[in-house]
């Protein structure tokens, strides 16, 4: 039997409005592409949403800190919306605005009667929900259809989601929503959620949802409650919104994608929106934006969504390239309760600086390797382009002079080491399984094995400089390793320093961090001073050029 044949079977419904489809493309996708999508591709998605019988058309947000621009759906005030969608027919469809709560005040919203929007979604943060609630009364009494809708629903309690029905059902607007901004909800979580709304909730209200796909289940999610809801004898059933953007274009991991959503209600429940329109939507005026600025499931949003906090964490400590990812993950179960939604950059920072502070008694390491390195010539190798292209000035120093040779996070294939310094989670398990195991380890505090133990490990903490805005200087930290073990001397090649051309800085393009490009000057005046500082007790020479060099 085909899949088709066994999908579960509906009575068709009676009445259409009792499931609504909304279309959130341009002002959700617009997270991706700072709403510029352009005044010719604006039209091209409001008019085939319109063609495809969409029930709700979500135009864009109202945003006062805006200036007005053709090609943005993000808009200073309600005259702004109608300049952009002026003259176009909505055939049977609801227009809305969406605004952020705080982010625009009513007097900037004529009155409905005189606008091309019929409705207005209001989203707000739950402290705010009291203040949120009466600015939505100021737009329903100015006419408008106005939606309630709190964002990170998982963040409210039972008791607090009761509260907040019971000041909906005293303002009685038109639709209160369950927005799940960060895609936290399973299956479960979401019908509890609805279950605990639609009881308490007056039935006259609509109910919507809006998903996002940090778990792959922004459509299973939107099938689920559809179907809670739609299993009801009919005069008990709620009317429901369920939010859509095109090919799930939207903030983070993106949106349920409204195609499979208006196929999966034209199959199930009676309707009959024309997905060929949605298809040449994607067609024409998605495709070419998602090429250049992908959305959608991925690793970022999976380890933000599973420990039920803020991408911008998740953002913070993968932008420093220092941790792996079992690493960053003990991190993010790390952050306290009331700072998991509410992104917090300071505590982020302490929480990183706290995990790599692994301290730990290096005496016996120290005395080790002072036996080893005190007496010897010392020659450490970077990882910039100077290792390859003066690699013959490189190869005639080890020859005269046998020093003990060093590379930081990195196994040269050219010239032998004796050790490698490690001081990077994310560089080390992916220079693990290809070192040829002829030079030791001397790892940070910081750096953990899947198997046994390292032949060195020195205190991570006692090594970085915690004023810096990047403390951890593999390059400063292995010269401050030296004046603990008494090296007095030391030659420098590979350290070319930093250019803010992506691709200069390494001889291998994989090891580039993004974020160099930005304070490329920064690190390198820090450097050239900490090297200053250093100077004073260790004999510093460089072999390659450097911009750490006078």
């Amino acid at each position: 039997m085909s899949l088709r044949g066994k999908r579960k079977k509906w009575i068709l419904m009676p009445n259409k409005e009792k499931l609504l489809l909304l279309d959130c493309t341009l002002r959700d996708g617009g997270f991706i592409n700072d709403w510029e999508f352009g005044h010719e591709n604006i039209m091209n998605i409001f008019e085939r949403a319109v063609s495809a019988g969409t029930d709700i058309i979500e135009l864009g947000f109202i945003d006062e800190r805006r200036s007005f621009d053709i090609n943005r759906t993000i808009m200073p005030d309600g005259e702004a919306v109608d300049k952009i969608f002026e003259g176009l027919d909505k055939g049977g469809s609801m227009l809305v605005g969406m605004i952020d709560y705080g982010t625009c005040s009513a007097d900037r919203i004529k009155p409905c009667s005189e606008s091309i929007m019929d409705g207005i979604r209001v989203i707000f943060k739950k402290k705010n929900m009291r203040e949120a609630v009466a600015f939505c009364g100021e737009l329903k009494d100015k006419g408008y259809r106005v939606f309630v809708q709190p964002v990170s629903i998982t963040s409210y309690s039972d008791e607090e989601m009761s509260l907040l029905v019971d000041m909906v059902n005293d303002l009685s607007p038109e639709a209160m929503s369950m927005v799940d901004t960060y895609g936290l909800l399973h299956e479960g979580n979401l019908l509890h959620y609805f279950d605990l709304m639609d009881g308490r909730l007056d039935k006259h209200i609509k109910m919507g949802y809006h998903a996002h796909n940090n778990f792959q289940l922004g459509y299973s999610n939107s099938i689920a409650l559809m179907e809670r809801n739609m299993a009801k004898p009919e005069a008990e059933r709620r009317t429901l919104v369920v939010d859509g953007s095109s090919f799930g274009m939207g903030k983070g991991a993106g949106n349920a994608p409204i195609e499979l959503l208006a196929m999966y209600m034209n199959s199930h429940f009676g309707r009959n929106f024309d997905i060929s329109q949605m298809l040449e939507t994607i067609d024409v005026s998605i495709m070419n934006i998602y090429l250049k600025l992908p959305w959608g499931y991925s690793l970022k949003y999976f380890l933000a969504a599973s420990n039920d906090c803020h991408p911008n964490y998740v953002q913070h400590l993968m932008q420093k390239r220092t941790l792996s990812v079992k690493s960053v993950n003990e991190i993010l179960d790390s952050i306290a309760p009331k700072e998991k939604l509410a992104y917090n950059a300071e505590h982020i920072e302490a929480l990183y600086r706290e995990y790599q502070q692994n301290e730990i008694n290096d005496d016996r390491a120290l005395e080790g390797l002072s036996g080893e390195l005190a007496a010897s010539p010392v020659l450490v190798l970077g990882p910039g382009k100077t290792i390859q292209t003066q690699k013959s000035d490189i190869q005639a120093f080890v020859a005269k002079n046998k020093p003990v040779v060093i590379a930081i996070n990195y196994e040269p294939e050219d010239i032998y080491a004796d050790y490698i310094f490690v001081t990077n989670a994310k560089r080390y398990v992916t220079l693990e399984g290809h070192l040829t195991g002829r030079a030791k380890i001397i790892a940070t505090s910081n750096i953990t094995r899947a198997r046994g133990s390292f032949d060195y490990q020195v205190d991570y903490g006692s090594l970085i400089d915690p004023n810096f805005e990047i403390p951890d200087s593999s390059l400063i930290m292995l010269m401050r390793l030296f004046t603990k073990l008494g090296v007095t001397s030391v030659n420098l090649a590979g350290f070319d320093g930093y250019t803010s051309n992506s691709g200069d800085n390494y001889f291998n393009i994989a090891m580039e961090y993004a974020f160099v490009k930005d304070i490329a000057d920064t690190l390198n005046d820090y450097t050239k001073k900490a090297l200053g500082e250093l100077s004073k007790s260790l004999d510093i020479t460089f072999l390659t050029k450097s911009h750490y060099q006078d």
